[in-house]
Formats: structure tokens, C-alpha cells, sequence
């Protein structure tokens, strides 16, 4: 909505992290969320049987560090998806707005995952889930992640992302009926037969720290989804996929002052995002400005821009193919945890 004043997203943390090496291998993290971005990340109706309950739960888990090597790191429970470079507190990223890839990507996911580090230089990751977006399963699929993550150099990272997973549901819930109580929500009927098919995620991201101040920050990805697994009479097979990628950069002129820009493309083949088969791009450019520790102010300008009509426009009914808004962002955030939340 323009020419509006709005509270987009307010957290509180807790985390007591494990430190194997005081002898405490276990840890808890809680993140709870509220504001206007929380119904837009959480529990979409669409694929959550009861999103009302997990809605202001961003992230709730526990680790345990088990004495394998240098060290099994296991976390239970639900927590932000790290499919894509861009995470959720804004205090964290390059820009204030998001890019189509966050939006698109998967937002939390709810298991187990498990990272082991081989050597200083690479961390393999494991994830068993529920689905994209579910805090409870709509389907008997479990969804896994094999990844790796690899730091070639000090001032280099990079991640690299595998994700199968069937995301359409074989059951429906249905208002509760008959004379014992159930609780909403879960009460289903099956859907008979249910859509099988496979989605599939590739999903690279590198950081490069050029020096001190420059950043530099690309990312690819792939996505590939079926409705079924082979065609049948009735039943379509063919694939909606998405390609395309993010440029970002970022410079620190001032302890105070700093500006960042991001490219990016997402090639929308069967309508997979946005229901259009189109090609999508945006630049967005960001202005920081720290007044002091804890408190951040961010301008920015972005143009969004497609080769089909897609952008709202101040007539009713009318669409373009480009927008362009500014937004001024405050960041407020305190506490002793130290570098990304």
C-alpha cells in the first residue's frame, strides 16, 4: 500500500546457544514474530491445515552438538529456511525489500536437519521435513535437503542447495461432524487420487568480502514441480519451472553510512510464482544510515519490471508492466547476541 505508515515486522529472541566446549551440548532458540510481514510469512492457509496456531512462531527449536568428529550439530523443530541468500530480519540484509527468490523460496520448514563439519573448509547439511511452508504435514511425504556449505577462503562462502519434495496435499480438512469432539482443523477427508508429482530445488548462493568495506554476493536457482509424477488419462505431467538469479552488492563508506544495490531476474515458465508465465526483473538501490548502535534507517528506490502486464496500478482494473516505489525503513533492534540473527 503507498503513502502509508505501517509496522512491518516486529521479533523477540531467545537463544541459549550450545558451547561444546564448556561442556554444554545442548541449546534452544525461540523466535517469535508479529506485524504485517508475519501473515505473509506464516502459516498460509493454503498449505497449512491450522496456520492460526504456528502463525507467530517464527522459529522454535532445540540443538544438541553430539561428540562425532568436529562435531554433529542437530537441530529439532521449526526454523527459518536458509533456501536463498535472503533470511528474514532485516537488520541482515543488503536491502530493505526482498527479492522475488525470498519470496518464492521456501519461508520455514519444520523437522530435522543436521550440518557436519568435514574440515575448516566444508560443513555438509542434511534436512528431513514436513514440506515448504508446513508446520504440520498435509501429505506422508517427508521432503529432504542435501547441501553443502564451503568456505574456500576466509572472505569466501558459498552454499550450495539440493531440496525434493512433493508439496500437494492428499488430504483436506473438513468442519468436524458427528458427536465426537475433535479439535478444528483436524478432521480430514483423503483426495482420492492425489496429486504425486516431485518438486524440485537447485539453489546456489556464493559472498565474496572483496575487502573490508566491498561486498559482492550472487545467487542461481532452479525450481521444477509437477502435478504428477507420469501422465494419465485426466491427469497433465507437464512441468512449471522458474530460473533465473540475484547480483548484489554492497559498500561500507562510513561506520555510519553505506549503500547497497541488487539485479535480478526470475524466468516464470507455467506460472510456478506469480501465475503468469513472464519474465520478471527489479534493481533496487539502498541507502543506510546508522545514527547509533541498535538503530538503523534505510532509503531505498526500486523499479520492478515484467514483459507482461503485472503491477497494480491507481486505476481499478488497469495493470503495467513496471512499478517504482521508494520506502524509508527504521530498524530498531537490541539485546548481547552479536552478527546475524
Amino acid at each position: 500500500m503507498s503513502n502509508n505508515i505501517s509496522l512491518n515486522q516486529a521479533d523477540v529472541v531467545f537463544e541459549r546457544a550450545p558451547d561444546a566446549t564448556t561442556g554444554r551440548p545442548f541449546g534452544i532458540r525461540l523466535d517469535l514474530q508479529f506485524g504485517q510481514a508475519t501473515d505473509t510469512l506464516q502459516g498460509n492457509p493454503a498449505n497449512e491445515p491450522r496456520p492460526q496456531i504456528y502463525r507467530n512462531i517464527f522459529q522454535a527449536y532445540g540443538t544438541y552438538v553430539a561428540p562425532l568428529g568436529k562435531g554433529l550439530t542437530l537441530d529439532v523443530g521449526k526454523w527459518g529456511s536458509s533456501i536463498g541468500i535472503e533470511g528474514n530480519y532485516t537488520k541482515d540484509q543488503m536491502n530493505y525489500s526482498r527479492a522475488y527468490w525470498f519470496d518464492f523460496l521456501p519461508f520455514y520448514h519444520m523437522g530435522v536437519r543436521a550440518s557436519y563439519k568435514l574440515n575448516d573448509a566444508l560443513t555438509l547439511n542434511y534436512w528431513l521435513v514436513n514440506g515448504t511452508n508446513q508446520a504440520e504435514a498435509t501429505n506422508g511425504f517427508k521432503d529432504e535437503l542435501f547441501g553443502f556449505t564451503a568456505t574456500p577462503h576466509k572472505t569466501i562462502t558459498w552454499n550450495v542447495n539440493y531440496y525434493l519434495g512433493q508439496e500437494h496435499p492428499d488430504r483436506l480438512p473438513v468442519s468436524t461432524s458427528g458427536t465426537i469432539p475433535v479439535q478444528p482443523g483436524l478432521t480430514f477427508v483423503s483426495i482420492r487420487p492425489a496429486p504425486d508429482g516431485r518438486l524440485h530445488i537447485f539453489d546456489s548462493y556464493v559472498s565474496w568480502q572483496a575487502i573490508p568495506k566491498f561486498t559482492l554476493a550472487l545467487e542461481g536457482d532452479y525450481v521444477i514441480q509437477r502435478e504428477w509424477r507420469t501422465s494419465s488419462p485426466g491427469h497433465s505431467s507437464a512441468p512449471a519451472h522458474t530460473i533465473g538469479g540475484a547480483a548484489y552488492a554492497r559498500y561500507q563508506f562510513t561506520p555510519k553510512i553505506a549503500v547497497a544495490g541488487r539485479a535480478e531476474y526470475l524466468s516464470d515458465r507455467g506460472g510456478l510464482f506469480s501465475g503468469l508465465t513472464q519474465a520478471l526483473k527489479e534493481t533496487t538501490a539502498t541507502f543506510d544510515y546508522k545514527f547509533a548502535e541498535g538503530f538503523l534507517m534505510r532509503y531505498e528506490w526500486r523499479r520492478d519490471f515484467s514483459n507482461q502486464p503485472s503491477f497494480f496500478t491507481d486505476r481499478d482494473g488497469a495493470l503495467s508492466k513496471e512499478q517504482q516505489t521508494a520506502t524509508v525503513g527504521v530498524i530498531w533492534w537490541v539485546g548481547r547476541k552479536e552478527g546475524a540473527w
